[in-house]
C-alpha cells in the first residue's frame, strides 16, 4: 500500500479527551477515530491490525477443538429473565445497567448482547442429545454492547467492543475441568504470540455466575483493574476477589460504654487523630441501598470495604445487588442515620447488618453514637448490636499479609486482556439443557465460558509496547510488516530504485507500506516511528552511495546496509527470524 492512497493521516498533537497511551497514539497514528464515548471507527490500518489478531485467535481455538459459529446480535430479552430455581436474580436483574435495549414493531423487547450464554445454550440443546455428542466447544467472534458508566482508556474500556466468546459444553465436572485447562493453554498461546506480558490471577465470576474464575491480566499502568500479588509465593488475585490476613487484635476486658464529643470528626482519621488512637480501635459503618432495602456495613477503621464481595454476600443471602450503591443524602435522611456518625447500634430490624470477620478479633471499638459530632467508647458485640451476616468484605492491599503464605501483598495496575468461568450447570437448570448418560439417565450439560477483547487487546498492545516516538508493533498483529521509506524520489536514480523496490516486497508476498509522499525525511521518519511498523527500509540518494538500503527494526537504535539486489531476501529473512520467535 502505498501512503498516498490510504485512508489515513497522522497528527502531531494528542487528541485533548486522550485518556491514556493506547488511546493518544491510535489517534494520532491514524488507527482509531472516536465516533462517541466509548465507541471507535477503526480505520484501514486499525482494521489490519485487529484482522491479524482475529487471525491468531482463530487458529488457537481452531487448535482447541472449536468450532466458529454466529450467534445473533439482537436477543429476546425473556431469554436473560429466566431465574434459578433456588431463588435469586435473573440475569436480566444483574446486568440491568449495562443492557442497551429496543423493542420490535411488535413491543417485543429485545437486548443488544453483552454476552452469548444464553444463546448458546439455546444453540446447542437442538444437537446435543447423548453422551456421544460430547464434548462440544463453539465459539464466534462479534461485536458486543454494553452500557458502560464511565468508558475510558481509549480502546481498554469501551460501550462497543469486538470480542471472542467461546462456551464449552461436557458431560461432567471432570470433563469441564479439561476444557478449563486447555482452554488456559489456548489463551497462553494467543497472548504469546501476541507479545504480550500477562499473568493468569483469580478473579470474581460476577454476573456470568459459576464457582471458578480467572482472569488473564496486562501489567498496564493505565490498566482500570488492580491485582493483588505475593512476593513470597504465587498467589495472584483481582483485588475484587483477593483475600488476605487482617493483622492480629488483641481482645481486651469489656468497658460499659462511653458518649464522648467528637466535633468535626466525620472520618476514621479525623476521628483516630482527635482520640488518640490506632485506626483499628474504631468501626467503620457504610450504608449502602440494594433492591430497596438498607443494608449496613460494617468493618474495622483500618479497612476498606470491597463492594463486590458484599454484592455476593448479598446475592447469596437472595437480595439482588445488581443496583447495589451508597445511601444517598435523601436515603440517608429517610432512614433516620447522619452520615459520618451512624453505627449498628440501636439499628432497626429492617436494616441489614452486614459484618467483616475481621471484628470478631478486637473489642472495645470506637463506633458511630447515631447523632452529629458524638462517638462512643468500648463497642462490643454481641452486648451492644447485632450482625445479621458476616463475611469477608474487605478490600486487599498492599502490605497486607498472604492468606496463603503469610508472605507480604503488593499490587500492580493491569487490564484484562481475558476472562474464563465454569458456570458448570448453572444455566443448563434454567434452559433444560440436558443429555443422556451411559446408562440412560438425564443429566444437565456442564458449561464452561469464556472471553477474549479482541480491540482491547490491540490497545493493551500499545500499551505496553510503545516509546516516546510512538507505537511498537510486534510482527506478528502489526498492520504491515516494512515501512518503505523513500527520500529523494524526485531523482530519477532514487525515485526508480524505490518503486521497484516495492514492487519486488509485493511479489514476494511481504506486507509494505511504502511512504511515496513529497514531504520532508524528518517527517516521514517521526511518522514511521509514530505508526511502529517493525521493520524500516530507506532508500535514499545517501543509502544507494553506501551501498543499497539501510534496515533497521523499529524496537532497536542501529542500523544496517544491505545491497539493492539483497533487500528483498533480507528482509524475508528478518521477518521470518522474528515471527519465529
Amino acid at each position: 500500500m502505498r501512503i498516498t492512497q490510504q485512508l489515513t493521516t497522522t497528527l502531531r498533537e494528542a487528541p485533548h479527551d486522550a485518556e491514556s497511551g493506547n488511546h493518544e497514539l491510535l489517534v494520532r497514528a491514524g488507527f482509531i477515530r472516536q465516533l462517541t464515548a466509548g465507541i471507535y471507527s477503526f480505520l484501514p490500518l486499525g482494521a489490519r491490525v485487529i484482522h491479524n489478531i482475529s487471525k491468531i485467535i482463530r487458529e488457537e481455538m481452531d487448535r482447541a477443538g472449536g468450532q466458529e459459529v454466529i450467534m445473533p446480535v439482537l436477543q429476546p430479552r425473556e431469554l436473560w429473565e429466566q431465574r434459578p430455581a433456588e431463588g435469586g436474580a435473573s440475569r436480566a436483574e444483574l446486568y440491568a445497567g449495562e443492557f442497551f435495549s429496543l423493542e420490535d414493531r411488535k413491543g417485543r423487547e429485545l437486548i443488544l448482547g453483552p454476552t452469548h450464554e444464553e444463546v448458546a445454550h439455546s444453540l446447542i440443546a437442538d444437537f446435543v442429545q447423548s453422551y456421544r455428542d460430547l464434548p462440544q466447544y463453539i465459539y464466534q467472534l462479534q461485536v458486543k454492547f454494553r452500557d458502560q458508566w464511565r468508558p475510558r482508556g481509549g480502546l481498554l474500556r469501551t460501550r462497543e467492543l469486538l470480542m471472542m466468546d467461546l462456551y464449552s459444553f461436557d458431560a461432567n465436572e471432570a470433563g469441564l475441568e479439561r476444557s478449563y485447562q486447555q482452554m488456559i493453554e489456548a489463551y497462553k498461546a494467543v497472548f504469546t504470540r501476541c507479545g504480550l506480558r500477562f499473568l493468569i490471577v483469580q478473579a470474581d465470576s460476577g454476573p456470568i455466575g459459576g464457582s471458578t474464575s480467572h482472569e488473564f491480566i496486562a501489567p498496564v499502568e493505565a490498566g482500570e483493574d488492580t491485582v493483588i500479588l505475593c512476593r513470597n509465593c504465587d498467589y495472584a488475585a483481582n483485588q475484587e476477589r483477593a483475600e488476605f490476613v487482617s493483622s492480629e487484635q488483641a481482645r481486651e476486658t469489656p468497658l460499659e460504654l462511653e458518649e464522648v464529643y467528637t466535633p468535626n470528626c466525620k472520618s476514621i482519621s479525623e476521628l483516630a487523630a482527635f482520640l488518640a488512637i490506632q485506626e483499628n480501635r474504631t468501626l467503620k459503618s457504610i450504608c449502602y441501598v440494594a433492591s430497596g432495602k438498607f443494608v449496613l456495613a460494617i468493618i474495622r477503621g483500618d479497612l476498606e470495604i470491597n463492594e463486590i464481595k458484599l454484592a455476593n454476600i448479598l446475592q447469596r443471602e437472595g437480595l439482588n445487588a445488581a443496583d447495589l450503591h451508597l445511601a444517598s443524602p435523601e436515603e440517608l435522611t429517610e432512614a433516620g442515620i447522619i452520615a459520618g456518625y451512624t453505627s449498628p447500634l440501636g439499628k432497626d430490624k429492617q436494616i441489614l447488618i452486614v459484618a467483616d470477620i475481621s471484628l470478631k478479633q478486637g473489642n472495645n471499638y470506637v463506633a458511630g453514637a447515631n447523632k452529629a459530632e458524638y462517638h462512643i467508647k468500648h463497642v462490643n458485640y454481641p452486648r451492644d448490636f447485632r450482625v445479621d451476616v458476616w463475611g469477608d468484605i474487605a478490600l486487599a492491599y498492599e502490605g497486607a499479609t498472604c492468606s496463603q503464605c503469610g508472605g507480604k501483598l503488593y499490587s500492580i495496575r493491569s487490564s484484562e486482556l481475558g476472562h474464563i468461568f465454569k458456570p458448570g450447570t448453572l444455566y443448563s437448570y434454567l434452559f433444560q439443557t440436558t443429555f443422556l448418560d451411559t446408562d440412560g439417565t438425564t443429566r444437565p450439560i456442564f458449561m464452561g465460558s469464556y472471553g477474549i477483547g479482541i480491540s482491547r487487546l490491540m490497545g493493551i498492545i500499545v500499551e505496553q509496547s510503545h516509546d516516546d516516538k510512538g507505537i511498537i508493533w510486534p510482527f506478528s498483529v502489526a498492520p504491515y510488516h516494512v515501512a518503505l521509506i523513500g527520500l529523494d524520489l524526485d531523482k530519477p536514480e532514487t525515485g526508480q530504485a524505490a518503486g521497484q523496490l516495492y514492487t519486488d516486497l509485493l511479489a514476494a508476498g511481504i506486507e509494505v507500506l511504502f511512504d511515496d509522499r513529497t514531504e520532508t525525511a524528518g517527517v516521514k521518519f517521526n511518522d514511521a516511528d509514530l505508526l511502529g511498523l517493525p521493520l524500516r527500509a530507506v532508500i535514499s540518494k545517501r543509502s544507494l552511495k553506501n551501498g543499497g538500503v539501510e534496515l533497521k527494526l523499529r524496537s532497536q537504535k542501529e542500523s544496517r546496509i544491505v545491497p539493492l539486489s539483497d533487500t528483498v531476501r533480507a528482509i524475508q529473512e528478518e521477518i521470518h527470524k522474528e515471527l519465529a520467535r
